[in-house]
């Protein structure tokens, strides 16, 4: 565990970036510091490699003030990943990765070994191993360096901000690869964001800070968007933190209904005998029971399917593993105003209305079950 007792950082000019902050966080859990510019998120990370170094307070690390630790001993113990990757130019991708490996004494063979078993974890291709960083995208590169950070091994890894620099796909997918590393290997993260959509996808406890580098609330994220410590943190979560509590409840119980749903090959009866009382649409599907669109009844029982005349079918949901906001999302994406809900596989298993979508929705926020069974607010990393 990181313990921030009353920490300060006030620099000579009289600044105060930290005021008396204290912190408990947590062993094998992700720790997300968030804020407005110039609230010291930053600053505090850095002090915890000694970066930078505390005017007042102690900061300890497993019960042991890290003050007392050799300075270079204490980095090396602890990843960290910055914005842009901050990889060396003239290494390949191997050899960058392979950094702390070769400073902490480790054998060439020994550390780029360590290293290929790094790339696949993160996701990176072993014929990018020759390389050199500029050869690679923006993703890729911080791909390098989480893998760099992870190279030793260390307990701690500390990260500022390194998804920022990348496109929102780009930067959804390295998100995801963070959790299912986080999963596997259950390291002590630190991780500095100004995004509240990523802190409440990330944190296992989020510690909003105000500006001036000090504690507004420090939550677990169902908590912060159902009960702000305050206005300054209400505001900071925005207007719309009703819709991101609902990552928050699984999809997984929602009623689907499977009878309007026809196959692209079915014939005028088949489809005649889907229609559905209430459903205005049949959603088709290919062979293989992969979503193509939406047709209307009177329409597709004229003849077979056109994919090409059928309305677009949104963005279907993984019914179980996603949320309910990935549900509405793709019930108000859905030009029908209905939700596709499929499997691991891409294959349809049910459709949904808006309507059935309120239903769960209300009775979650009522502090009934989720969707998914569980109890409302339950922490169970369904972020969709």
């Amino acid at each position: 565990m990181i313990r921030m007792d009353s920490v300060t950082k006030r620099y000579p000019d009289g600044t105060v970036a930290v005021d008396r902050l204290s912190l408990e966080i947590p062993d094998r859990s992700i720790t997300v510091l968030v804020g407005p510019s110039g609230c010291g998120k930053t600053t505090t990370l850095r002090m915890i490699n000694r970066m930078v170094e505390p005017s007042e307070g102690r900061i300890l690390l497993d019960g042991a003030d890290i003050q007392e630790q050799p300075v270079n001993t204490l980095r090396r113990s602890m990843g960290y990943v910055i914005q842009n990757a901050g990889l060396f130019p003239h290494r390949t991708i191997v050899d960058n990765i392979a950094t702390v490996p070769r400073l902490l004494g480790w054998g060439r063979n020994k550390a780029r070994a360590r290293a290929a078993e790094l790339m696949e974890r993160v996701g990176l291709d072993a014929s990018l191993a020759k390389r050199y960083p500029y050869q690679l995208s923006g993703g890729q590169q911080q791909r390098v360096g989480v893998a760099r950070a992870l190279a030793a091994d260390p307990p701690v890894l500390l990260m500022d901000e390194p998804f920022s620099a990348v496109d929102p796909v780009v930067r959804k997918g390295l998100q995801d690869e963070l959790l299912r590393i986080q999963e596997e290997l259950g390291k002590t993260v630190v991780f500095v964001t100004h995004d509240i959509d990523e802190a409440v996808k990330l944190g296992t406890m989020v510690a909003v800070l105000r500006t001036g580098g000090r504690l507004a609330q420090y939550a677990p994220p169902a908590e912060l968007l159902s009960a702000p410590a305050d206005g300054f943190v209400e505001d900071f979560l925005g207007t719309d933190r009703g819709i991101r509590r609902l990552s928050f409840f699984a999809s997984g119980g929602l009623r689907l209904q499977k009878s309007p749903i026809v196959s692209v090959d079915s014939t005028a009866e088949q489809i005649a005998a889907r229609v559905t009382p209430g459903v205005p649409y049949l959603l088709v599907t290919d062979p293989d029971g992969r979503p193509l669109g939406w047709g209307e009844p009177d329409e597709l029982t004229a003849g077979s399917p056109d994919p090409d005349r059928l309305l677009p079918h949104g963005r279907p949901f993984e019914y179980g593993s996603e949320s309910l906001r990935a549900a509405l999302d793709g019930a108000v994406l859905s030009p029908t105003g209905w939700a596709v809900a499929v499997d691991g596989t891409g294959r349809v298993v049910g459709v949904v209305s808006q309507q059935t979508i309120g239903e769960a929705i209300r009775s979650a926020h009522a502090g009934g079950r989720s969707a998914a069974g569980t109890e409302a607010g339950t922490e169970a990393g369904v972020a969709g």
